[in-house]
């Protein structure tokens, strides 16, 4: 884990809040927001709040890495699922262009059967099943064993769409927070810093190393982009977004305006 000192140099930056997802189950489904509320030394509210485990899974009593669970970067054809939380009445309704769309309590032991029915046929066959959705309620699933929220730079995303030859969606990388304005990979020097987005400050810890999970398009779940193969060609790592820990509470709304913090 980087970024646990902050640099005693100062990060020039300014950009826009574009974009803001969550994941309500790990590899299982996006959806966009306006705003959020932001809780220090939380994951996004509502993001990764649940994880499927497979069949071959040893889990931990709290966090558990993500080789424990059915992901994107094994099962290609969860990226195309979407969804839909209804946090008032406990529900999450998924959608998938080969499914027909399904609405239950993830909460609920009598509904889990019903999502591992409607999720199995996305499964690759020589790969673990699905078995059971998995909670806790300290934080989200997220892949950092520490509560952690991702941001990621449109600027960067335009620069690895040319890199590869094709625009990429932003819902490949599952990023929470998307920033435009920037300067491409201008993130990366961010690390070791704190930063303010609208009222909420952040700490930036480190960048993210990508998985095969970024290959797969999120409109059809099929594997069709070679986005490792272009990071490591353009630039020597397969490094994309960053990771950060919110320090104070605050809501976060698109238009909202990135800074340093003196």
């Amino acid at each position: 884990r980087g970024g646990q000192q902050r640099q005693e140099a100062k990060v020039e930056m300014t950009g826009t809040l574009t974009h803001i997802w969550r994941h309500p189950i790990k590899s299982h489904g996006s959806e966009a927001l306006e705003k959020v509320t932001v809780k220090a030394g939380t994951t996004l509210p509502w993001d990764r709040t649940w994880a499927v485990a497979h069949e071959q899974a040893k889990l931990e009593s709290g966090w558990s890495p993500c080789q424990n669970f059915s992901r994107c970067a094994k099962a290609p054809g969860l990226m195309a699922i979407k969804s839909a939380l209804d946090e008032a009445a406990g529900t999450l309704t998924l959608s998938h262009p080969t499914r027909p769309e399904l609405t239950f309590r993830p909460d609920d032991p009598a509904d889990q059967p019903r999502f591992l029915e409607w999720v199995a046929p996305l499964m690759p066959k020589d790969r673990a099943g699905s078995e059971r959705i998995l909670r806790i309620d300290t934080r989200g699933m997220t892949d950092t064993d520490y509560a952690s929220i991702s941001l990621g730079n449109l600027a960067s995303l335009r620069a690895l769409s040319q890199r590869v030859g094709t625009t990429l969606d932003p819902r490949r990388f599952r990023i929470n927070l998307w920033i435009d304005e920037l300067a491409p990979w201008e993130e990366f020097d961010w690390v070791g810093h704190e930063i303010t987005l609208g009222p909420v400050r952040f700490r930036v810890e480190e960048p993210i190393q990508r998985c095969m999970a970024t290959t797969a398009n999120p409109d059809t779940g099929h594997r069709d982009a070679d986005t490792l193969g272009a990071l490591e060609a353009g630039w020597g790592h397969r490094n994309f977004g960053i990771y950060r820990t919110a320090l104070i509470d605050g809501e976060l709304t698109c238009g909202n305006m990135l800074e340093d913090t003196p």
